[in-house]
């Protein structure tokens, strides 16, 4: 299938994408409890702002409001009933924001956790999960979206889930996981363990990688992991701006921009081809990661002890893929793209 991520990946040696949304939509106002992706039609200028605040800061690819816009969590604001408006507004507003940007700009349509658990430990069937993604994937895809990206999934069978569902709606896509309890997911899934669950997945992901978790050390050596284990398809990082500290009323990040222009660096060089950031990473950020990928050359995948250095301490001792930390992680609720 040829689409406008393909043709990128193709003739480009690294592709940055955006940074948070949450964090982002908060400093124009957003009110926490309350659902961002309602904005696509009730602020749909601060919407536009929040794309072409990416887009101007050298992104090549931006993810759509629409994270938590699935029937399941919409309908924590009563508005279940609204999923392909929601999803279709924000993959419209994308598209003008792209198409006006001189320049070859992917819009993703963002697709986050449903927030339940999947049975047999929960009561989400495999057939209502799917049911869901391909509810949301085809709003997104009415709207414009050039890929679905799924991300900050905890289950492999969340993951195999939303694959399916977008096969049904027969788009491209790119997914990614969040790895936050010693190096594995909150379901225990390792990063050589989604290397290989992804190599079994029959509709097979244009890119697939890592985002959120804990800081962008921890997340720079889950992609070390997935470079060891051989992937077949390129690799995503979307990597915290720091870790969050409590300040004033409010969570702010801590990463700087000079801090996440050497997180990108050391991405690229750990093996990653699509490089962002997620949570507490704002315009200012990205300019300052995209003039450190195009300025600084490439060079050798970094030892552990160089990204420590360089960016800070792991938040624990084992990544998983060494057979150490815990054999499964708590199984708890999801949280929410920054």
């Amino acid at each position: 299938m040829t689409n406008a991520l393909s043709k990128l990946l193709e003739t480009r040696d690294w592709l940055m994408a955006d940074g948070a949304t949450g964090t982002n939509l908060f400093n124009m106002g957003l009110m926490s409890g309350d659902a961002p992706e309602l904005w696509n039609i009730d602020e749909t200028a601060k919407i536009t702002t929040l794309y072409k605040g990416a887009v101007d800061a050298g992104s090549d690819i931006f993810l759509t409001n629409s994270f938590g816009a699935n029937a399941s969590r919409l309908k924590l604001h009563g508005a279940e009933g609204r999923v392909h408006e929601l999803n279709k507004a924000a993959a419209e507003i994308g598209r003008e924001v792209a198409d006006g940007s001189g320049r070859t700009v992917v819009v993703a349509g963002s697709v986050g956790p449903t927030g339940e658990i999947m049975a047999p430990m929960g009561t989400l069937t495999h057939e209502t999960a799917v049911e869901m993604f391909h509810e949301q994937a085809e709003g997104l895809k009415a709207g414009g979206a050039d890929v679905l990206w799924v991300e900050t999934i905890s289950a492999a069978e969340e993951f195999k889930a939303a694959a399916e569902a977008f096969k049904l709606a027969d788009m491209p896509w790119c997914g990614t996981m969040s790895f936050d309890t010693a190096g594995r997911t909150m379901m225990g899934l390792t990063s050589a363990e989604m290397v290989k669950m992804v190599g079994k997945i029959d509709n097979q992901p244009l890119s697939f990688g890592a985002n959120c978790g804990v800081g962008a050390s921890d997340l720079l050596r889950t992609v070390l992991g997935f470079a060891t284990a051989g992937p077949r398809v390129p690799v995503i990082a979307k990597g915290n701006a720091g870790i969050p500290k409590y300040h004033d009323g409010h969570i702010h990040y801590d990463g700087t921009p000079a801090l996440m222009g050497d997180y990108a660096v050391l991405a690229r060089d750990c093996g990653a081809t699509i490089i962002g950031g997620c949570c507490g990473t704002t315009p200012d950020h990205l300019r300052a990661m995209r003039e450190a990928l195009e300025t600084r050359p490439k060079g050798e995948a970094p030892t552990l002890d160089a990204i420590t250095k360089a960016l800070g301490g792991f938040s624990s001792a084992s990544d998983g893929t060494d057979g150490a930390g815990p054999v499964a992680s708590p199984r708890r609720g999801r949280r929410r793209r920054g």
